[in-house]
């Protein structure tokens, strides 16, 4: 086996040379540096990535803490997240968590070094975020954010759940719904305080029975559709948390045999890829530059990584309605 002594011997330098060439190449004069890459072709040898690691402090390695997969949304950024580190160089260790396993997934996270950590799981309260920060590993949060309002990309949640309702306002309904999740997070939280706002603003009356925040479950959106539709005074339109839960919510439908949206209108939030499919055609809230958040998050993190970056990141996305079928004047 080829070894960098080998490749020092053909090519008439030093072994702290070659390594140099390897590690930093642009301390090397290119006269040296060709006669380097030469040996390296000539004897087709192959550089120890576990050694060259070491040598420069770096794994090439990230954690993802990702939402799960049954949330289409978690599909598209992963999709995005691991596409681009692959091709900067990185490779990603993705664990598919849920909020009530957090605390396994941060220590399976940081029990081996890794370069930097993005994450789409914190909570509002999340201790993990002073953790990270006094570990000084670089790190970033996509579509949730901390309380403390650093290291972050997202899309304007206040603004979307704000126009999910008022869309439903100009489309005609005054009895409008919410089905979200939990407000521990700050997506769901933020979005169902747009919600409130829009239905104040708009002097709606918003009866107590409209509202259910929930654990995001299949089940437990199943259980609130059905509570929803037995009320006596059922409403005509549902603003969804997420378009996660909006696809629930219309399986559910079509299921009970309700026609969406002759029978209720449907209004999502995330604008996944999923929601633009001819057979599904959701009306959702979206970034208006249409941008997948975890290609922003992780090009954000190895910037952070490879230039040692320490400013705070605080991106947040417009927003705007993408009007499809799922919602109609009534």
């Amino acid at each position: 086996m080829v070894s960098s002594k080998d490749v020092a011997k053909h090519a008439g330098v030093s072994q702290t040379t070659v390594s140099r060439v390897l590690n930093s190449p642009e301390f090397v004069k290119k006269p040296t540096f060709d006669k380097v890459m030469k040996a390296i072709h000539d004897l087709n040898y192959v550089p120890n990535g576990h050694a060259r690691s070491l040598v420069q402090n770096k794994t090439e390695t990230i954690a993802l803490l990702s939402g799960p997969l049954h949330n289409p949304f978690f599909v598209d950024t992963t999709s995005a997240i691991v596409h681009y580190a692959n091709e900067m160089g990185y490779r990603v260790n993705v664990q598919f968590v849920n909020d009530q396993k957090l605390n396994e997934a941060y220590a399976t996270a940081i029990e081996h070094k890794v370069d930097g950590v993005i994450l789409s799981c914190i909570l509002l309260d999340d201790p993990i975020f002073e953790k990270l920060t006094r570990m000084n590993i670089p790190f970033i949060t996509y579509n949730r954010k901390h309380k403390n309002n650093e290291y972050f990309v997202e899309i304007d949640n206040f603004e979307a759940g704000y126009l999910a309702a008022k869309h439903m306002i100009e489309q005609g309904h005054t009895a409008i719904a919410w089905v979200g999740g939990t407000l521990t997070v700050s997506t769901f939280n933020n979005r169902y305080l747009g919600f409130l706002q829009a239905i104040k603003d708009h002097k709606l009356s918003l009866p107590e029975q409209y509202i259910i925040n929930t654990d995001a479950s299949k089940q437990a959106i199943t259980h609130a559709f059905h509570k929803l539709m037995q009320l006596e005074h059922r409403p005509t339109a549902i603003c969804a948390g997420a378009d996660s839960l909006a696809l629930f919510l219309i399986d559910v439908a079509i299921q009970e045999n309700y026609t969406v949206p002759e029978d209720i209108s449907i209004i999502g939030i995330d604008n996944v890829d999923l929601s633009s499919h001819g057979s599904i055609q959701l009306t959702t809230v979206g970034s208006i530059s249409e941008q997948n958040l975890g290609y922003l998050a992780i090009r954000e993190l190895i910037e952070m990584i490879e230039n040692k970056k320490n400013s705070c990141i605080q991106i947040t996305e417009s927003v705007k309605v993408f009007h499809r079928s799922t919602t109609q004047k009534i």
